[in-house]
């Protein structure tokens, strides 16, 4: 079996050797400048069509084998809405995590990824971004402790990794945050001219723009932040990359571009692509900002399980699995059952393993607590109690390195508890 065993002291570690981000650095700038073109070898999953003609068939049983907390990965999203206090004070957050600590240890969690960065703003005194809404009730303002240093000694205590979790280019989704503060990079950059397109307002919301190379050093620069300030064990990205297809959220980077493609005579990437290419700079970017601060605190992302929906966003991830340089680990959000036909559980992770032809990066799937015991997906969830568990053991099947449970939120819930009872015993 490919997993690997992970030798723990106190807390979980994932000793790594510095990984050089030099070649993929590289080759992004080089796709950015037009001179090469991202190669496309990602087997697209549509979302209307079966992937294969028989995806509907009975899942067969899989016989468990047990593994332990040692050698597998086995983390609990923990999502801003969950550290919400309202400007509570530092005493209400404390119990708060602590509770939250607490019950995924309960369930079986040996990892935390929490929420530090959710709309261009942190959870944590930074530099870069302004005090989040969620612990000082409006962006901006000082809650007067520090979350994040308490989340990681909390986790660390408790012999649990811990990951920062960060949304790269969200400011504003819809009215969330409701008030944007005068520090904000989006309110300092309207008034700079030499700034202008670094970000981006639509109809959805307001968003980084990562054409320009100012806006992924400021994101990047960001993350490094992090993990210089704190002892976090990794830091994961979301599936959250471009927001939108439509051409005009960028057009004016994408003319410039085009313009200079043709004053210098090479061919111009398509729209896709050099926004695929663009991502990937970001990426990479990171990933070396992240090693140059500390070697050992992994970067993952965690994109969408549909690679098409993925490739829309230019998250080029057949990229990022073949090489060192863009991460440490890839999560899937698998957030479908057995009976899904557009995305039939087993062998899209499967398609998914395929895509790492990088040995270094380890591969977990994302599995759907919140959907357990619900009425989602046709109801297909209430047809038995045991559809996570089974999800499990067909990971292990594939030899998997473990497994990201969406939300703590659903981990103790009247909803879901034959559900995580069943995935309880099967991590043993």
């Amino acid at each position: 079996m490919r997993r690997r065993h992970f030798l723990l002291n106190v807390r979980l570690r994932y000793p790594r050797l510095m990984a050089s981000g030099i070649l993929a650095a590289a080759v992004a700038a080089a796709m950015v400048a037009g001179t090469l073109v991202p190669k496309n070898t990602e087997t697209v999953l549509s979302s209307q069509e079966p992937a294969i003609s028989d995806a509907g068939k009975e899942e067969p049983d899989v016989q468990n084998t047990f593994v332990s907390a040692e050698e597998e990965m086995r983390a609990v999203w923990v999502p801003v809405m969950s550290l919400e206090t309202g400007g509570e004070g530092e005493e209400a957050f404390r119990k708060k995590f602590d509770r939250i600590v607490e019950t995924s240890l309960e369930k079986g969690m040996n990892t935390l990824i929490v929420h530090v960065r959710p709309f261009g703003d942190s959870l944590y005194p930074s530099e870069y971004f302004p005090w989040s809404h969620a612990v000082g009730g409006t962006q901006g303002v000082d809650p007067g402790y520090d979350p994040l240093a308490y989340m990681v000694e909390a986790a660390h205590q408790a012999g649990m990794q811990i990951h920062a979790w960060v949304n790269p280019l969200r400011i504003q989704a819809g009215k969330t945050p409701s008030i944007l503060s005068e520090d904000n990079p989006y309110r300092l950059w309207q008034k700079d001219s030499s700034k202008k397109g670094w970000t981006v307002k639509t109809g959805s919301g307001i968003y980084y723009n990562p054409a320009y190379e100012g806006v992924r050093s400021y994101i990047a620069e960001g993350v490094a932040e992090i993990v210089r300030s704190y002892d976090v064990d990794g830091v994961q990205f979301d599936d959250y990359f471009y927001p939108t297809q439509d051409a005009s959220f960028d057009q004016d980077a994408y003319s410039a571009y085009t313009a200079n493609a043709e004053e210098g005579g090479y061919a111009a990437l398509s729209l896709l692509e050099w926004r695929t290419a663009n991502i990937n700079a970001l990426v990479s970017l990171v990933y070396q900002k992240i090693k140059a601060e500390n070697p050992e605190a992994v970067f993952g992302i965690a994109p969408q399980g549909n690679l098409s929906n993925d490739k829309a966003m230019g998250a080029d991830v057949s990229a990022w699995c073949a090489a060192k340089g863009y991460l440490d680990y890839i999560c899937p959000q698998m957030y479908v059952n057995f009976e899904n036909k557009a995305l039939p559980f087993t062998e899209t992770i499967q398609t998914w393993k395929s895509l790492i032809l990088e040995d270094s990066i380890d591969f977990y799937v994302g599995l759907a607590v919140y959907k357990a015991g619900s009425d989602a997906d046709d109801g297909t969830w209430q047809a038995s109690s045991d559809i996570l568990a089974r999800q499990v053991m067909a990971g292990r099947e594939i030899d998997c390195d473990g497994f990201m449970f969406y939300s703590w939120d659903y981990l103790d819930t009247q909803q879901t508890e034959e559900e995580m009872e069943n995935v309880m015993k099967v991590l043993g």
